[in-house]
């Protein structure tokens, strides 16, 4: 059984001791760390941008794990990558058609990134159909994007499942990620339903037995 991918996401960190919470998930086993990016406009919350990026990317040995949830990606896609962000996620949403999509991904992967695309969870899964063959990872939200700690939309298992059967039928080599409401239960579903990468945020920063959280998570 393979071990799943954890990106403990720094936007449930405790600001004033950062360097310190990312050192913790690290030794902790955390091979990823995923970064929420907010504009207040594409989401109703603000978080924190291309800055605070350049300052933490290189200064741990996780893949920088990076999701904008921002409008116009297209505008700032080039500059995250150049910041730090090896992978970058951006949502179908939020640009004016498919022609637009593609024009990110193709930005993303001249810059040396690898692309990922993410829908909001009424968004219908099969939108993504086309993208498949220039995506590497797609990102399934099990909540509203904006805030961290909301419970976990079962909706979103099937999107896992359908995404994971379409990946192995056409042999994508395409991630599937899930980010909200994630827990010890919750990921079990999730890797029921084919997920490889978890992102989990107030489920593990802040907790005295995170070691213990994140081996849990990736043997779900």
């Amino acid at each position: 059984m393979k071990k799943l991918i954890v990106a403990p996401s720094i936007l449930s960190a405790d600001f004033n001791y950062l360097k310190r919470d990312i050192e913790t998930v690290e030794k902790a086993g955390a091979e990823w760390l995923h970064f929420d990016v907010m504009d207040g406009h594409f989401v109703p919350n603000i978080s924190f941008g291309i800055p605070v990026l350049k300052c933490i990317a290189h200064s741990h040995n996780m893949v920088n794990d990076v999701h904008i949830m921002i409008s116009e990606p297209l505008k700032y896609a080039e500059e995250f990558i150049k910041s730090g962000a090896e992978y970058l996620t951006f949502h179908y949403e939020a640009c004016k058609n498919d022609k637009e999509v593609k024009q990110v991904i193709d930005i993303i992967h001249q810059n040396g990134g690898k692309a990922g695309l993410s829908i909001k969870p009424k968004t219908d899964v099969k939108v993504l159909d086309k993208f498949f063959p220039d995506l590497d990872l797609i990102l399934v939200m099990s909540v509203e994007p904006g805030f961290g700690g909301q419970s976990f939309m079962y909706e979103a298992l099937a999107k896992i499942k359908y995404l994971r059967d379409v990946i192995d039928a056409k042999d994508y080599h395409c991630l599937i990620e899930v980010d909200g409401g994630i827990n010890q239960d919750t990921a079990k579903l999730c890797a029921d339903n084919g997920v490889d990468v978890l992102v989990a945020g107030s489920y593990l920063f802040g907790k005295e037995d995170v070691k213990e959280r994140i081996e849990g998570l990736k043997n779900a």
